[in-house]
């Protein structure tokens, strides 16, 4: 493009030469000359430098590739949530993985000093690192705890998230030091808000920092405020007790937020198990995942929709919404059709919904980068008979929203199709998404399926709805320290992915069915990694559904591009997954930290219960 530009001003350069020379003939041209003898051969230059490779001219950095080198599986029998978050000790080579599927409270400790820069041969079925379980206590002052959700680790020190089993209790957080030994040996419990679900370190160690959800129990009967903890550490030890960062000064904000574009569904008003349900927004904000740049802590709201931004030097806290992605710019398959269904299409909105966030810097100036997964709220209890059967009539009287055999009782959902929602008759909306709800013709109606929110759309609160929300934008964002987004990968990734899988794209992440969830979020992006390569910035981000994996490079937020994309799971065989499923935590590794002197990104997988590592590789 630049050697066109460059080529379209010579020509105007020349054709205005031409033109002023024309100006100026005093008469006819004169008789042409002989032609010269030539010139001596000019001295031959030196090579010119290309990027920052060095002055011999040598190809700057094209991008990288993923190739997959280490490999560990957990819970054989059992694999569905043996690895999630995941976290690396550079100084012992050693990964730490939080196991969820374990029978007693378990982080994986996985020896990783023994990968080198061979390929696996094996990819599919691979087990060649060995894991250790460090078994977590059952107890924190006298409270029952439930399975690890996090774990991070910084220097000598690892801190590991652990809920109460009672859904009215606070969560805690495990100390343990002596990592450098590679034994670690439990120090302090402290206790946090409810639920933590993710728990990280600053950059130089000196504050531990928790998202708590506090999400409510099955009926509602129980719905603790989320909240943000915050633990210091005082001549290298934490202290005994955190500072709770509260919500509830936001409590009577919730008509500005949801002007920014929030999200507040809940069941208030209603009667169930007896208890009139009233929800205030502290008690409405789930806090899921954390990143921190110098003294601010950005924390994702996943089902609110927004990030809250905690100034860690003095706790201050704000909120920002973040709006809503426009489908009629895009390409959407929200069909599951069974084959490649694009379409773009007007009053269909996505909601970012991220999960996982990460940061980097570009300028000296912070950026934060999301996975828009998407997530609805929907909560059961049981309504057991004299048989301990769940019983219909005995949820209804209780006042579910609905029945479901296996489930129980629904006490609140939000989620439905768009089919069961109501337009203006002969719309855009009734013509693309509404018709009888027993219908599948996705020729007439063919965003019929798609999954959508009740909670929005119905601007005027008369029953018809002039816009549908879907949950997630089936992409990745970056966005400024404002909260202002400056790139997004857009329809990227089911593009791309229906161009090499075709009909098998949009898989879902526990069985082999093409186009399985193209009308609920897609391909899911959850995990998120940033890393660097050379001079280059790069961001990982794990597909929930498909289990690929692309690569963005990131160095300049505002001109990112597609790199690579990669997967290691059989789409052919039916039944069992083969490979690598559900992507749901990842880290990246320096080539300075790698045992091989590569860097790495070493991904938690929860349906296949997989630690997958993987080397990253200029081209």
């Amino acid at each position: 493009m630049k050697l066109l530009k460059n080529l379209s001003y010579s020509a105007i350069a020349l054709a205005l030469s031409a033109t002023l020379t024309g100006c100026f003939l005093e008469g006819d041209d004169g008789v042409q000359g002989e032609t010269g003898s030539q010139g001596p051969v000019g001295t031959p230059g030196t090579d010119g430098s290309n990027g920052t490779d060095g002055a011999n001219g040598q190809n700057a950095n094209a991008g990288v590739r993923l190739e997959l080198v280490g490999r560990a599986q957990l819970n054989p029998s059992d694999p569905v949530g043996a690895a999630e978050i995941v976290q690396y000790h550079a100084a012992t080579k050693m990964i730490y993985a939080v196991n969820s599927a374990a029978s007693e409270p378990t982080v994986e400790m996985i020896d990783a000093s023994t990968i080198t820069s061979e390929l696996l041969s094996n990819p599919l079925t691979a087990d060649t690192l060995n894991a250790t379980p460090f078994i977590l206590p059952a107890t924190a002052n006298n409270v029952a705890l439930a399975g690890p959700t996090s774990v991070a680790v910084k220097g000598d020190w690892m801190a590991v998230a652990a809920p109460a089993k009672d859904k009215a209790s606070n969560g805690y957080v495990l100390f343990y030091n002596g990592l450098n030994a590679a034994t670690p040996v439990f120090v302090k419990a402290v206790e946090v808000g409810n639920l933590p679900d993710m728990v990280t370190f600053n950059a130089d160690g000196s504050k531990v920092v928790t998202a708590n959800e506090g999400e409510p129990s099955g009926d509602y009967g129980i719905d603790p405020e989320g909240s943000i903890s915050v633990i210091t550490f005082t001549d290298g030890v934490p202290a005994d007790t955190s500072v709770m960062v509260s919500f509830s000064s936001f409590n009577d904000k919730k008509a500005q937020l949801a002007a920014q574009g929030m999200h507040f569904p809940n069941p208030a008003g209603r009667t169930i198990n007896g208890k009139l349900i009233t929800t205030s927004v502290a008690q409405d904000l789930e806090p899921e995942y954390i990143t921190i740049v110098g003294d601010m802590a950005y924390v994702t709201l996943q089902e609110n929709n927004g990030i809250a931004m905690l100034n860690l030097s003095d706790n201050s806290l704000t909120i920002k919404g973040l709006g809503y992605k426009d489908w009629s710019q895009y390409q959407l398959d929200g069909m599951e059709d069974g084959k490649v269904s694009f379409g773009q299409y007007q009053d269909v909105y996505g909601l970012y919904m991220p999960d996982t966030i990460a940061s980097f810097s570009w300028k000296g100036a912070g950026f934060i980068v999301t996975a828009n997964e998407g997530d609805a709220r929907e909560y059961f209890f049981d309504t057991l008979d004299a048989n301990g059967e769940q019983d219909e009539d005995l949820c209804e009287a209780a006042g579910g929203q609905d029945f479901d055999e296996d489930d129980g009782c629904l006490a609140f959902t939000e989620e439905t199709q768009a089919r069961d929602l109501d337009y203006l008759p002969g719309s855009n909306l009734d013509t693309i998404a509404g018709g009888d709800p027993r219908k599948s013709d996705f020729t007439a109606n063919p965003l019929g399926r798609l999954t959508v929110t009740s909670a929005m759309g119905d601007s005027d609160n008369d029953g018809v709805y002039e816009a549908i929300y879907a949950y997630g934008a089936r992409s990745f964002t970056i966005w400024d320290s404002n909260g202002l987004a400056v790139f997004d990968s857009g329809d990227d990734f089911e593009r791309i992915t229906a161009s090499i899988h075709g009909n098998a794209f949009n898989n879902n992440n526990d069985e082999n069915i093409g186009d399985d969830r193209s009308a609920n979020k897609g391909p899911e992006p959850e995990a998120l990694t940033i890393g660097q390569v050379g001079d280059r910035t790069y961001a990982f981000i794990g597909l929930e559904r498909m289990g690929g994996i692309f690569v963005y490079d990131i160095t300049n937020p505002y001109d990112s591009k597609f790199v690579d994309y990669v997967i290691n799971r059989d789409l052919t065989e039916d039944g069992d997954i083969i490979g690598d499923s559900g992507p749901e935590g990842m880290v990246f590794v320096s080539a300075n930290d790698s045992p091989s002197g590569v860097p790495l990104v070493i991904i938690g997988n929860e349906i296949s219960g997989t630690v997958a590592v993987w080397q990253v590789v200029p081209n």
